[in-house]
Formats: C-alpha cells, structure tokens, sequence
C-alpha cells in the first residue's frame, strides 16, 4: 500500500510540475511557442478605410542601408588617402561542425549561413570584378576545398548547395593551413583575404595553432572572423595579428550586415600598397559554332568561351589567369566598373518631409531617377533623399541603386558642360 500511494502522489507531483511549466509557457502549443518570440503579427498596419496594408520593410532596410553608408564614407573620409586593392583573392571557410546545426538562428545556422553566402559571392563579384573567390569548408576535425579560386559565382554557389551537412568538430588551424597553401601562391599584386564564419566555441586542433597564425601573418594573409555563437579569444588574437576584423552576429539581419562589409575592398596593408605595373590581356569571344579544347576544364567545347592573346588557348570565363602562360585575362568592363572605389559617390541627404510638403517652395515631388512621385497616399510626403552637390531629389529605390549598382549620379552626370561651338566667320 505504501508504494502504490508513493507511486500516485510521484503522478500528482508530475501532473502539478507540468501545469505550472504551461502556466509560465501562457498555455501554448509547441508550435505556437515557434512563432511566439517573433511577434509578425505586430507589424501589420492599417489604411484610412481601416484595411489591412501589407508589410512594408523598405524602410527598416534603407535605414541599416544607410547607417552602413555613413560608416563607410566616414572611415574614406578619415582616411582618404588610404589605397585599396582592386584584385582581390579570397578564401571563405565556413565551419560546418555540428555546431552549425544549432536552431538559434532559425531554421539552423548552417541554412542561414549557407543563404546569406550565396548573396555575399553575388555582391562580391558585382563590386569587385576582376577578384576571385575559393570555398572551404570545416568538419569532422578536419578542413575540405570545395571550389578553387574562380570568377564564376554560379559554380562556387552550386558546389556550396551540394555539401550542407553538419558533423564532428572544428579545426582552425586545418582551415588555415589549407588556405594558407593555396594563397601563398599568388602573385605579389594580388591581396590575399580569408573570411571565416565560425559556428563552434572551441577548435581542435593537431599542433600549435599559434605558429599557423604567425606563419599567416608572414605570408600577407588578412584574416577576418565571423562568429555566430560567442566571442573567442583565438579569434579575436588572428585578426588582430593579421590586420582582419572580429565580430560576432546578434541574429539573422546582423549577421546579413556583417557578411557584405567584406564586399568592398579593405585597405590595402603597407607592403602591398607599392604601384606597380600587371600584364593583363584582353581575349577575344570564340565564334559562334567554333570547337576547341578548354584548358580549364581540358575537354572540347563548342562556340563557349575565350581566345588568349598570347598563347591562343581556349578559356570558359573572365576574369581569370590563363593555364598555359600564366597571363590575367580580363575584360574592359571589368576594369572600368572596379574603378568606381576609387571615387565612389557622396552620401545623398535625408530631405525632411516638411519640405516636401511645402505648397509654397520649389522642391519638386517626383523623383529625377525613375519620375515616380514622391508622395504617398494623400499627399503624404515619404522617405526621399537629395544630392548634395546637383541638389537632385531621389526615391530610396533610387537611392540604393545609384550607391550600389550604378555608382554615378544622374543630376550630376546631366549637369555636364557642353563643349562650345565655335562660330564659323563668313
């Protein structure tokens, strides 16, 4: 008798400790507590007639857009004559241990990883047109080379799909001395970067991993970190001996932030900021239906790819280094659209919304870019910028297009003097 009353008050007791747990849970279901700490719900608004409006976060995105472009203007200003390095040769590690499985960063951290990745090769190339990019990942203690140093975004994002799964530890020092091999080897006018996303909280290592980072550092090597879990002390001491940044991710969106400030060029390091001269080649585009031998791949394709003017040999894409004789082979568009670091354009100024609404003034209500108006429903004012030097009034689309894609102000470029015409005598 005593153990069968033992074993019901043991029930009870059970039975109260889940009541509470659902008492402090607000009695939720499971996956109502998914969706709880998220609140989406909280951002809807409604219109005049008291209609449901769909979420608009174009505003939240410019806001960080913009904060992101003060900053960068601000370190160019204060540093103006501060040179950086237009051809580019960048390692991305990402660790996959099984660290990366971790669900804080919703749905997983290696989903979240792997998208904002996939974005940040994208804008890498579109900035920096004649770098390259290689891939390596991190698991199971030990350090793999997906891709090699390439310019084609399409194959780093296709061979980065491939390989998502998560297991066993990491390993730094492997990720370091793989690419530390690979990057040795390039050129004294190439700058050589590695960007590592690190999900773990500790490395396991085979030897000293504090002879590796000095073996870094003599090689040129800039080191930077991403963290997604908490700080560590070796990160933070790589990127402070090799001249990278440290930081680590609060959630999605600063993480997203974090990621493409590696976009743009850093600052050049002291040994490499010498001018100097670099053979470059222009090839010309195969004919159509023309069969040749690619020496990137060493089999025969037909009317895709590339001439060398040197050499004569067949390559699949630009830009890149030419197998046979060695030459950099690039396009002009490449090398006209990586000059626009060097002279990138102004910050545009927040106009303030009584402007706009000044009946009396002369500031105009559509935007100069896409001549769409400026005024919400109602004869609202919105969000609108203006240039500071051709006082042209833009909209926030317009805006994030100019900076980022066009990188040439229209007012301005419209603004341009006409040579004058000389007046013939009779």
């Amino acid at each position: 008798m005593k153990n069968g009353e033992g074993r019901r008050l043991n029930k009870q007791a059970g039975e109260d400790d889940e009541e509470e747990e659902d008492d402090l849970e607000g009695g939720l279901e499971a996956w109502e507590r998914r969706y709880a700490e998220d609140r989406s719900w909280e951002a809807l608004q409604e219109d005049e007639s008291g209609l449901l409006q769909p979420i608009d976060n174009s505003a939240i995105y410019h806001a960080q857009y913009r904060r992101r472009l003060r900053a960068l203007s601000l370190a160019s200003s204060a540093a103006s004559r501060i040179q950086k390095g237009l051809i580019r040769f960048l390692y991305v590690v990402i660790d996959l241990s099984r660290a990366a499985s971790e669900m804080d960063f919703k749905p997983s951290r290696m989903v979240v990883v792997a998208k904002h990745v996939e974005a940040f090769i994208r804008e890498f190339f579109d900035q920096n047109p004649l770098s390259q990019i290689g891939l390596a990942i991190i698991k199971d203690g030990v350090a793999h080379c997906l891709t090699d140093l390439g310019g084609s975004p399409e194959s780093h994002i296709k061979a980065l799909m491939g390989k998502l799964s998560c297991s066993g530890d990491s390993s730094l020092q492997n990720g370091l001395d793989l690419v530390h091999g690979f990057l040795n080897q390039i050129p004294t006018y190439g700058h050589r970067e590695v960007l590592i996303l690190y999900s773990a909280l500790s490395t396991c290592d085979p030897g000293d991993i504090m002879e590796t980072i000095q073996k870094c550092k003599k090689s040129k090597l800039r080191c930077s970190v991403i963290g997604l879990s908490a700080e560590m002390f070796i990160c933070k001491h790589l990127c402070q001996e090799t001249g990278g940044t440290y930081s680590v991710a609060l959630d999605e969106s600063h993480f997203k932030e974090l990621i493409l400030e590696h976009a743009p060029p850093p600052p050049a390091i002291a040994e490499f900021a010498i001018s100097n001269l670099i053979k470059m080649g222009f090839p010309q585009r195969a004919a159509e239906g023309s069969i040749s031998i690619c020496s990137c791949h060493k089999e025969a394709k037909v009317g895709v790819g590339y001439t060398c003017p040197r050499c004569k040999a067949r390559v699949c894409e630009l830009p890149t280094e030419c197998s046979i004789c060695g030459l950099q082979l690039v396009s002009s568009p490449h090398l006209a659209r990586s000059y626009h670091h060097l002279f990138p354009i102004a910050p545009f100024n927040e106009v303030p919304s009584s402007r706009l609404n000044n009946s009396h003034g002369r500031s105009p209500s559509t935007c100069f870019g896409c001549q769409q108006s400026l005024l919400n429903l109602g004869n609202k004012p919105g969000l609108s910028v203006a240039c500071p030097k051709c006082k042209k009034y833009f909209c926030l689309e317009c805006d994030i297009y100019i900076h980022e894609s066009l990188h040439n102000c229209p007012g301005c470029e419209s603004y341009r003097p006409s040579k004058p015409v000389a007046a013939s005598g009779e």
